[in-house]
């Protein structure tokens, strides 16, 4: 039998559990991997002060700020580059739980798609994806929109490499994307990456996202079942009511992709939550937060990631994240940082 999620021991290392949250489920595959490479799982979680026993229960949660940081130090003790990779290949319906029970049930893949979208917070807080349909193309889209974590290179790539799975899930293994993008610069060694998608792959992008045909979303899905949907529906209706987010984490949830697209005023904001720009403010209040405060702390967190991850200039970034000019970006980051970008980078290089 599982333990409770409180069988993690916070102590050693002065992790926070506010924030997001992530079943360890997905972990699990990451720790059979660490045995592969001779490393001891036990042992790199007992240095996060983790007890190993949280493994017993797919469904246990840890902050996603711990959960990333394990990913990160498992990176280096492996001394694989791509094991984010790895863990994705290994992850599929069966690692989301009750989330991955209503998909596979789903009468089409469009239907599957959709209730991936609207139940992952039952699995992660911290991230999300979109569905979204233009033309023929259908994009899917995943991001971690908690700021301040660690390897969201290596999650993100494990994400996509999930989300790769279970397209093939639903739709069988002759289903492939028409590209795969990547928000960090083109790793060293590309095959593993492209053995696994088989797809034309975009580095240096604005975004995590696969693009595929639009005709994949009217396939019926295989084992859909009524009666046995219905039942998962209620079920996990109500693990989501009592895992609803608060209204700050709704804002910080939908903000870096209005921010990349150029919608991150607070009317325009506002206007999503259905709500005048007054209102989302006071709401914002309530919870010891303001528009703008979250405005710039989106910003400086896409910010250190496209530094860190990307190839991408300075004055590519800057636009990217509505400033006028690079100057402009330069100064608000070193404001945030007390270091210029360029100075900030090399230095993260190092």
């Amino acid at each position: 039998m599982g333990v409770p999620t409180n069988s993690v021991k916070p102590a050693t290392k002065g992790w926070s559990g506010t924030g997001g949250l992530v079943r360890v489920g997905t972990l699990l595959p990451m720790v059979d991997l660490l045995v592969e490479f001779g490393v001891n799982p036990a042992e790199l979680v007992a240095a996060e002060g983790v007890d190993s026993t949280i493994f017993d229960n797919p469904d246990n949660q840890i902050p996603l700020t711990l959960h990333n940081r394990l990913v990160a130090r498992a990176v280096e003790r492996s001394g694989c580059p791509h094991l984010g990779l790895l863990v994705g290949q290994r992850d599929g319906l069966h690692s989301i739980g009750l989330a991955g029970l209503l998909v596979r049930y789903s009468p089409d893949v469009e239907t599957a798609l959709r209730s991936f979208v609207r139940y992952l917070h039952t699995h992660v807080r911290g991230a999300r994806t979109a569905l979204t349909v233009n033309g023929h193309i259908a994009t899917w889209t995943w991001e971690i929109y908690q700021p301040g974590v660690e390897a969201v290179d290596q999650v993100s790539d494990g994400a996509l490499a999930m989300m790769a799975n279970i397209l093939r899930e639903l739709c069988g293994q002759d289903c492939k994307p028409i590209e795969v993008r990547f928000a960090h610069r083109e790793p060293a060694h590309l095959q593993p990456f492209r053995m696994h998608f088989r797809t034309t792959l975009q580095f240096n992008a604005e975004e995590y996202a696969m693009r595929f045909a639009a005709t994949w979303l009217q396939q019926p899905v295989a084992q859909s079942d009524p009666a046995v949907r219905h039942v998962l529906q209620k079920e996990i209706d109500a693990i989501a009511a009592r895992h609803a987010a608060d209204f700050a984490e709704q804002v910080r949830s939908v903000l870096r992709t209005a921010l990349l697209t150029g919608n991150a005023r607070a009317d325009q904001l506002a206007a999503l939550f259905s709500m005048h720009s007054s209102t989302l403010a006071r709401r914002l209040k309530a919870y010891g937060v303001g528009f703008r405060e979250l405005v710039d702390e989106c910003r400086y967190d896409v910010a250190r990631e496209m530094l860190a991850n990307s190839a991408l200039d300075v004055s590519h970034i800057a636009a990217m994240l509505d400033y006028a000019d690079a100057s402009a970006f330069t100064r608000a980051f070193k404001r945030w940082s007390g270091s210029t970008p360029a100075r900030w980078r090399s230095q993260r290089a190092a």
